[in-house]
């Protein structure tokens, strides 16, 4: 694409999506309205791409939307947080679409085109998060990620996913309604503008009092970044078709609350602002870090005791979020980097797990862990796909985890945090303890029949649009431990 204009790219990256939405709701043949998302997909990356060119050339691309008042408006602008986000995100919405179309026809899903209307509002929702330019746009579109993601949730229609569906709403629309949205306006009137800031907005001498509060009611108001106890609507929404569970989880919406805590923590407080916070006061400052370490470890040992695939991954999801949380809760600059870079690793990663639970779902019509006996053997491709997720996730070379977690204890280290690095540790054993059992089962264990049930024929893989995506994502997890390029350094300029 070639525009005379810088604020045309910016807006185009929203009016893709958009029009998937409206090609989705008016296309009545499958096979052209799914060649059409995919095709929309494709020139969404292709712009981000040139939007991320003109970013690193170094020109500004801001647009204003609405002024509501004088300081207070929806606008979009590009920084380097925001960038890594949008790519993850239009990129991953072009293996989406290509799985979603194996696994909803691979599953005979009902409701097809408005499974892909709504998928693309969250797409548009979520670049609207992440070219954000102040609080106000942010809370706008992170509300509309939670709203239009409902009817994806509750996509089967079933009653267990409608009650599923009312804990995803209720608390997500609670805690953003009961504490982020005060959080929002109390910034406001103390610093009269929500403008995402170099260096933050609020100064050291806002006073512990006033800091450590608001500190409180952004983390708990973005619910998304599912820290205990405000966890349970992730595990719950596991009732929603695997590409959903996808989203959730890799593309747009835990992604969206991490990387709004991220950005609020580097934007809104700054990080040296926050750093004399903890240095006056140690509980205002550091507790953040222990409620992040608790739920890395909690969820892990939760996700240990699941049997059902799904909830493993789900849970395991809580604690991976958490990383991020407590990298940025370091406040130290390989750590901020380290929190960046894990969005990304923990996208690849996480994706690929899912991915290849739904192929194995669709397939074999096996979904828990206690059925994977030598899945491995008719199915290799998807399971390969699988252990190298797991392996990001554990955190071990050559996989892309691995570099965030080494930029975690570095930070640590740097500001003597010494028992994060033992908490690090601890989650990475139990994270093997819940990922390798699969592998090993999968591989190194027979196929069980239950007495009495006929033998069934050898399945084989999934069909191709489900193996090409997994496959996809399986290897730009490993690529990205090799070539992290652009997401790394995109990371170190959050505090540069």
């Amino acid at each position: 694409m070639n525009f005379e204009n810088n604020e045309t790219y910016l807006l185009v990256c929203f009016l893709l999506p958009l029009l998937a939405v409206v090609t989705n709701a008016v296309i009545r043949f499958p096979n052209l309205r799914d060649i059409v998302t995919v095709v929309i997909s494709l020139f969404l990356f292709a712009n981000m791409l040139d939007v991320l060119k003109i970013f690193r050339s170094g020109e500004t691309i801001k647009y204003n939307l609405i002024e509501i008042m004088p300081g207070l408006s929806i606008s979009f602008s590009i920084e380097p947080l925001g960038m890594i986000f949008a790519l993850i995100v239009s990129f991953l919405w072009i293996v989406s679409t290509v799985y979603s179309i194996g696994y909803m026809r691979g599953n005979n899903e009902k409701h097809q085109g408005r499974f892909f209307c709504f998928f693309a509002v969250a797409i548009f929702a979520a670049i609207g998060v992440a070219f954000a330019s102040n609080l106000l746009t942010l809370f706008v579109f992170y509300e509309l990620m939670t709203i239009c993601t409902f009817p994806l949730v509750t996509h089967s229609g079933t009653l267990e996913a409608k009650k599923s569906g009312r804990v995803y709403l209720g608390i997500l629309m609670g805690t953003s309604i009961c504490f982020l949205l005060p959080a929002i306006i109390l910034t406001y009137v103390t610093t009269g503008t929500l403008e995402f800031t170099q260096g933050g907005i609020l100064a050291a001498n806002v006073g512990v009092g006033l800091s450590s509060l608001l500190l409180f009611l952004y983390i708990y108001g973005i619910g998304k970044a599912a820290l205990m106890p405000i966890h349970k609507w992730l595990p719950a929404a596991m009732v929603a078709p695997t590409p959903v569970s996808a989203l959730l989880h890799a593309v747009a919406v835990v992604k969206a609350g991490v990387f709004s805590i991220v950005k609020i923590i580097v934007y809104i407080f700054g990080v040296d602002n926050l750093q004399q916070l903890a240095d006056s006061n140690w509980w205002s400052g550091q507790w953040l870090a222990w409620v992040a370490s608790f739920t890395i470890i909690v969820a892990s040992l939760v996700a240990l005791k699941q049997d059902n695939l799904k909830k493993m991954l789900a849970y395991s999801t809580v604690s991976q979020l958490s990383y991020v949380v407590l990298a940025a809760s370091i406040l130290a600059p390989k750590s901020i980097t380290a929190a960046a870079f894990h969005i990304v690793a923990h996208a690849f990663g996480k994706i690929t797990l899912f991915f290849a639970a739904g192929s194995i779902y669709t397939t074999a019509h096996k979904s828990k862990i206690s059925q994977m006996s030598g899945i491995g053997k008719q199915m290799p491709i998807t399971m390969i796909a699988f252990s190298i997720g797991a392996l990001s996730m554990i955190g071990i070379p050559p996989a892309v985890g691995f570099i965030s977690k080494w930029y975690m204890i570095n930070g640590a280290f740097d500001r003597e945090l010494y028992w994060v690095i033992i908490v690090v540790i601890i989650s990475t054993l139990l994270n093997a303890a819940y990922f390798l059992p699969v592998i090993y089962k999968a591989f190194f264990e027979n196929e069980r029949q239950d007495p009495g049930v006929v033998i069934e024929r050898r399945h084989g893989e999934s069909s191709f649009p489900i193996v090409l995506a997994l496959m996809i994502t399986a290897a730009a997890t490993l690529l990205l431990f090799i070539y992290p390029g652009v997401f790394l350094e995109l990371a170190k300029e959050l505090v540069n």
